[in-house]
């Protein structure tokens, strides 16, 4: 046999044995450089199975409790049920951190995007990515050692302008995360956000560990950001 028929049998070998991988892939979940957002189209629950008989974990509304937004959530995975209906597992916005859901694909409208931000607690800094390219990077503030910035997979869950002048600035975004040290801050359930800073907080110093959780920034970058995340962007603290 020539060196030539023996390599074409090799490599027809090998893709016999990558296809059962590749056919496995779910085309649904995230990657390195995209990702998909489901935007609640109606009201909608969420299952602990991808079934509509199982326990509900999450009830979905067509806009954010905050600020009445639309919801878009993070897309992790798919199954299809026995009966032939497709089912889509979301990241939701409840505790604890992590927790996602299962939800019927004809209740929502799929979005892709090639944003998705990360956070280095250690290194205090925020990464913007764009198709799995960093794009721009900041010095933020992250949360002090007795209220530590939550680490794991989170998204952005709602976009909230703030009126002016307010200490936290033009915006807060906030994330499907939770503080594990605080149930209740300032009216709300204890939600992280990536938020600005003014007045007060302008004395820690961006680069520092001060914060209750919630990660600052520059106003001017949160403004940035703001123009170009929307709910359901993948958010990584590690």
């Amino acid at each position: 046999m020539s060196a030539t028929r023996t390599a074409a049998g090799l490599a027809a070998a090998a893709l016999c044995l990558l296809t059962p991988a590749a056919a496995a892939a779910d085309v649904f979940a995230p990657t390195s450089a995209s990702s998909l957002i489901a935007r609640i189209v109606r009201p909608t629950l969420g299952h602990r199975t991808a079934d509509g008989h199982s326990p509900v974990k999450a009830r979905l509304r067509t806009s954010a409790s905050w600020a009445h937004g639309p919801v878009g959530l993070m897309v992790l995975g798919s199954r299809r049920a026995a009966s032939g209906r497709l089912w889509l597992r979301v990241a939701v916005p409840a505790r604890p951190n992590g927790s996602s859901a299962w939800v019927d694909r004809d209740a929502v409208q799929l979005v892709r995007t090639r944003w998705r931000l990360r956070i280095s607690v250690s290194m205090r800094r925020l990464q913007v990515l764009h198709a799995g390219r960093i794009v721009r990077s900041a010095r933020v503030v992250v949360g002090a050692p007795a209220t530590p910035t939550p680490r794991g997979r989170f998204a952005i869950y709602e976009r909230v302008r703030q009126p002016p002048g307010e200490v936290i600035g033009p915006w807060a975004l906030h994330l499907t995360a939770y503080s594990r040290v605080l149930h209740s801050y300032a009216g709300g359930p204890g939600r992280i956000a990536l938020h600005g800073r003014a007045g007060g907080l302008l004395a820690d110093p961006l680069g520092s560990a001060r914060s209750h959780g919630c990660v600052r920034m520059s106003s001017s970058f949160v403004s940035w950001l703001a123009r170009r995340v929307r709910p359901g962007v993948p958010v990584e603290i590690r």
